[in-house]
């Protein structure tokens, strides 16, 4: 298995996850939240998204799927379109409501970005450097490792979510 398999083989996994936990649930069961500090289903899924999308679009050259695409107008969120979530508010991420169609077609449209960049990187390029505001330097391979651990993470938190919600 060759890196560019690995990382595409990773990035999937994350959809599967996101495609299970969304399925089926209504848009205010997305928005459904355990308490007023805690992050909802849908903000989830979309922060995950939305990151994904802002830092393989950095590391490509490239425009993110969220702008180029129109997913910002499309979502019609009242937030910049330049948001990811990063550092939300409880207010902003009570904001983003959506339905789980859209949503999963935003990721899915960001997973292809992702998988087409990731198709053709060879293990030298995992060593060229990203971000040099960290000490040491953020290489693309932590880079992109960094985004499958959080996307990972955010993605069970929207299960477990899912899980509790279920029952209750």
């Amino acid at each position: 298995m060759t890196s560019a398999e690995l990382l595409a083989e990773s990035f999937g996994r994350i959809r599967d996850i996101v495609h299970r936990v969304a399925h089926g649930l209504s848009r205010s069961e997305l928005a459904d939240r355990l308490d007023r500090e805690a992050n909802s289903i849908g903000w989830l899924i979309w922060h995950l998204a939305r990151i994904q999308d802002d830092h393989i679009a950095a590391v490509a050259g490239t425009e993110q799927v969220w702008t180029s695409s129109g997913w910002a107008e499309r979502f019609g969120l009242t937030l910049d379109a330049a948001e990811t979530g990063f550092g939300h508010t409880p207010d902003q991420v009570a904001a983003v409501i959506v339905d789980a169609e859209p949503l999963r077609e935003y990721y899915d449209a960001v997973h292809a970005a992702t998988l087409d960049y990731v198709a053709h990187l060879t293990d030298a390029d995992l060593d060229r450097i990203v971000d040099e505001r960290w000490d040491p330097p953020v290489t693309l391979g932590v880079r992109l490792v960094s985004i499958i651990v959080d996307d990972l993470q955010h993605a069970g938190q929207a299960a477990y979510i899912r899980g509790i919600l279920e029952r209750r």
